[in-house]
């Protein structure tokens, strides 16, 4: 794994690295429904659930869609206007709305930062003091609006639904040219995704090619267990789309996570840290008391009499384990046993000694050189 040190961001007061816990980023997006009051209940909701972050989405709509696009009915169930324009604008919040709602995330001790669409919407933004912007996967080829955000020198994610590798790098390079505070997000832009697509051994991929940079998942999945693996294979920002009730009125609901979800997620994703530990085989004191109680020991068979050399047969391996372990029978198997021992008595290595072979008959050539000798 790559030195941690080399491998870092910044947002806030928070340190992202491959040593600590996942950053989690509540993704708010529009599932406010336009309501600053709403959008702040969202953000109690996350914050008690202990995401790090939660995050918006901000559209200048007007420069944003062609004026067919913006005028292009819109009568869906999950509709705020009569015109996808108006639906969208209904959906926005102005300059006091986002002052305020930086206020209150303040309060409650989370980052709040947004991703930018279009280049008039990194200049709103940036008057508010972003810790962080969010680049989405459809921009990973704007690289007009990467080179805008980088620009602004702050940390930047960017996720990468929809785009081969080759894209994925040069939107790193023209990033990089800027900044390297920076996260790269393994997502499918599928809403939700499927379980066959969302490819988590990316985020391997993605810490092999970019050495220094900040790996994550966004994902866009039905769970939380996605998370937890993204983790293991080396994620440490993990994005997921959060929702008061997944009933509510908008097309994000439904695949986003509850706050009972995100809570659990957030406690899996700190547990999966812990877990890992540092690749270092240890014996905890948690485990003498099992151990002992399942391993064996060696104990005779039956009663053995003192002087009796011992043979496989005379020995057993029984439980408790608070004796001589098995992996010293061949120890013990053909040595002379000094006492003597009643059924399930305990073997020793104290208790057994050597046989020492009698002398071996002489030669009679031999024998018979000795007697010339004597004579001699």
């Amino acid at each position: 794994m790559t030195d941690h040190l080399s491998r870092s961001l910044e947002i806030g007061d928070r340190t992202i690295d491959d040593v600590g816990d996942c950053y989690v980023i509540a993704e708010i997006g529009h599932n406010h429904q336009g309501s600053v009051e709403t959008c702040k209940t969202m953000f109690r909701a996350a914050a008690e659930a202990g995401a790090n972050a939660v995050k918006l989405q901000k559209r200048d709509n007007r420069s944003l869609y062609t004026r067919a696009f913006f005028d292009k009915a819109y009568n869906g169930e999950n509709s705020f206007g009569r015109t996808y324009g108006e639906h969208r604008e209904a959906l926005e919040f102005d300059a006091f709305e986002y002052a305020e709602l930086m206020a209150y995330a303040s309060e409650l001790g989370v980052a709040m930062f947004a991703t930018a669409f279009d280049l008039p919407s990194v200049e709103f933004l940036e008057q508010f003091d972003m810790p962080a912007y969010k680049v989405a996967s459809a921009d990973v080829n704007n690289h007009p609006l990467l080179r805008e955000v980088a620009r602004t020198r702050r940390p930047i994610i960017f996720s990468t639904g929809g785009a081969a590798i080759e894209e994925v790098r040069r939107a790193h390079e023209v990033l990089s040219e800027e900044t390297d505070q920076l996260c790269v997000l393994q997502c499918t832009a599928g809403y939700p995704a499927a379980w066959d697509e969302l490819d988590l051994r990316v985020i391997d991929t993605y810490r092999r090619i970019f050495p220094s940079t900040v790996v994550g998942l966004s994902s866009h999945d039905n769970g939380i267990a996605m998370a937890v693996a993204a983790y293991v294979l080396g994620a440490r920002v993990v994005e997921k789309h959060f929702t008061l009730d997944r009933t509510m009125r908008g097309s994000d609901h439904p695949f986003s996570l509850e706050p009972q979800g995100l809570r659990k997620m957030v406690r899996d994703l700190g547990r999966a840290r812990l877990a890992l530990g540092q690749g270092i085989k240890r014996v905890y004191d948690s485990e003498r008391a099992p151990i002992e109680k399942m391993s064996k020991k060696l104990v005779a068979a039956r009663r053995l009499e003192a002087g009796c050399v011992l043979a496989v047969e005379d020995i057993a391996l029984r439980s408790p384990g608070n004796g001589l372990a098995p992996a010293y029978l061949d120890r013990v198997v053909g040595r002379r046993l000094k006492t003597a021992l009643e059924p399930d008595g305990d073997l020793t290595l104290e208790l057994v000694e050597e046989v020492t072979p009698p002398p071996s008959p002489a030669s009679p050539a031999r024998a018979e050189r000795k007697r010339k000798r004597v004579r001699v």
